[in-house]
């Protein structure tokens, strides 16, 4: 398995000082997902659970409903050539699936790219809309507000790449009680999201009922999307969300926090969850 964090030499300046020290970085490589052998599409991410990755982000393109949908996963050769042997060595960037009878694979892409590219906020959320399995309206979840305003701090300890390099985003799933079910860090939110999601795809827990997910930064359309499709009832960011993120939220039944830091927090779409 590729590295996580990366050491490197810099200059540190302080008001009173100039001097070398060593750093640590969060490394981004690029992970190839090929789909029976074939090169399918490319993202910038942070080594390490790739196959939750690859299977959360198939779970977000409406591809895979279960684990049952992909009949194997596995590392193989990339294009890194040994010199000596003239053959293909595996760097643990390059990541082929093979998908069960009847499953159809998604258009070839080069990249990874938000399911809402393309398209305006109206048609975005009504295409989601009908991808969605489950029913969050019918999710009768609730936390009291002080559980809620908890979480980051209950989060940040888990956050190992991030103390270390101050560069990764981390989404963390939680219980009702404040439990943390799983944590996953990565340079990309909504890769973070998916790796999240793709653990729980892999142990059978969708869809995710009675459950919290935490993000440590904001909250965009794309982390709203894959939450709902997880069936996660209520989501909760440090920081802002966006106007599409809200829209889509309130269409759809799910609950939006937003800015949870210290003593508030803003209640962005379906209150009702939150006990204040």
């Amino acid at each position: 398995m590729g590295r996580v964090t990366q050491r490197t030499r810099v200059v540190r300046v302080e008001r009173d000082a100039v001097r070398p020290r060593e750093d640590r970085l969060a490394v981004e490589e690029p992970l190839e997902l090929r789909l029976g052998g074939r090169p399918h599409a490319v993202t910038m991410r942070t080594p390490g659970h790739d196959i939750e990755l690859a299977h959360g982000w198939l779970h977000a393109e409406g591809v895979i409903a279960s684990a049952a949908d992909v009949l194997r996963a596995q590392y193989c050769a990339g294009s890194v050539m040994d010199d000596e042997t003239g053959t293909g060595v595996n760097t643990y960037n390059v990541l082929d699936l093979v998908l069960a009878a009847g499953i159809v694979p998604p258009p070839v892409r080069g990249t990874f790219t938000s399911s809402a590219c393309g398209v305006c906020g109206a048609d975005s959320i009504e295409t989601l809309s009908r991808q969605g399995r489950w029913d969050l309206g019918s999710d009768e979840s609730s936390v009291p507000a002080e559980l809620l305003l908890s979480l980051p701090d209950r989060l940040r300890p888990l956050q190992r790449t991030f103390e270390a390099t101050g560069g990764v985003h981390a989404a963390g799933l939680f219980d009702l009680d404040g439990r943390a079910l799983v944590v996953r860090e990565d340079v990309g939110r909504h890769n973070a999201v998916d790796k999240v999601i793709g653990w729980a795809l892999l142990n059978g827990r969708l869809p995710l009922r009675a459950t919290v997910l935490q993000l440590s930064g904001r909250l965009s359309f794309e982390l709203v999307q894959k939450a709902y499709l997880a069936g996660i009832p209520i989501v909760s960011a440090v920081s802002a969300p966006s106007s599409l993120a809200v829209d889509t939220a309130r269409h759809l039944g799910l609950t939006v926090a937003g800015f949870v830091r210290g003593s508030s927090l803003n209640l962005y779409a379906h209150p009702h969850r939150v006990r204040t």
